[in-house]
């Protein structure tokens, strides 16, 4: 049963007492993000060993790839590489550190922040939609952090590796600045945590009645193409990373036809 009650008070609530409310909530996001990375940032050596490891030519990545490679070449290595990452501006270093920082306690604090958000919107809700918003949030959360942990394994290293050590001539060196660095990891950690949300943006159209499964179903040979496509925007020109971005995407879109159908057969 709704608890009716509860929602009715919600709804008597004033504009200034929902504004209040939602203050309380932003103050108490702050407060835990802040405090995260305040942890981030005096854990220095930690943190940037984690950030600056997909920078390295032995990073565990390349040696996974290794090992499978193996299997079929006893004598396949990855060549070694070294790419210097340098600071240009006096403060810049100090700088990439306080935003690395605050990028950092946010994602750290993102359990939270949609514990708080949940908290706000859920008197307005009904006891059904609750749970039913609950496992959605859980599910896009979850998606997200698949899509940040690609991003970091497999999608910034091998780009970091093709762009970083690509030259038109043995003239010129490669010298990559610290905010480059930091803006491409962040860049692509988030554009992987939104595309991995495939399955969640499947199950909304599939509600409003936009798509069905058997629309999925027999465009499969053109969303290959159209997932191809997008791979390779994101990706470096390179053959092995554009499969490794494309495989997971597809199986992604193979799990957003078995999303729809569930969601037309409870209807």
């Amino acid at each position: 049963m709704p608890h009716s009650s509860n929602k009715n008070n919600y709804n008597l609530m004033t504009f200034d007492g929902h504004l209040e409310v939602f203050r309380r909530m932003f103050l108490r996001i702050i407060a835990v993000a802040g405090a995260i990375a305040m942890v981030v940032f005096c854990f220095k050596e930690t943190t940037w060993s984690v950030l600056l490891a997909p920078s390295e030519w032995n990073f565990c990545t390349y040696r996974w790839i290794e090992s499978a490679m193996q299997i079929i070449d006893k004598t396949f290595r990855f060549e070694e590489f070294q790419v210097n990452l340098i600071a240009t501006d006096l403060s810049s270093q100090f700088m990439t550190h306080i935003t690395t920082a605050a990028y950092l306690g946010v994602l750290g604090a993102s359990p939270y922040i949609l514990f708080e958000l949940f908290r706000f919107i859920s008197p307005a809700l009904y006891e059904n939609e609750r749970r039913y918003s609950v496992q959605v949030a859980s599910i896009i959360y979850v998606l997200f952090i698949l899509g940040v942990l690609m991003s970091y394994f497999v999608l910034f290293p091998i780009s970091f590796r093709f762009l970083g050590t690509y030259s038109v001539s043995a003239r010129v060196v490669s010298n990559i600045t610290l905010d480059s660095y930091i803006s491409t990891f962040v860049s692509l950690t988030l554009v992987m945590g939104v595309v991995f949300q495939l399955p969640v943006i499947a199950f909304f159209l599939s509600k409003l009645g936009v798509i069905s499964s058997d629309i999925l179903a027999n465009y499969r040979k053109h969303s290959f193409v159209v997932i191809m496509f997008i791979a390779a925007i994101i990706t470096p020109p390179d053959i092995m990373t554009l499969i490794l971005v494309t495989v997971p995407l597809y199986i992604l879109y193979e799990v957003s036809v078995w999303i729809v159908k569930i969601v037309e057969s409870n209807e």
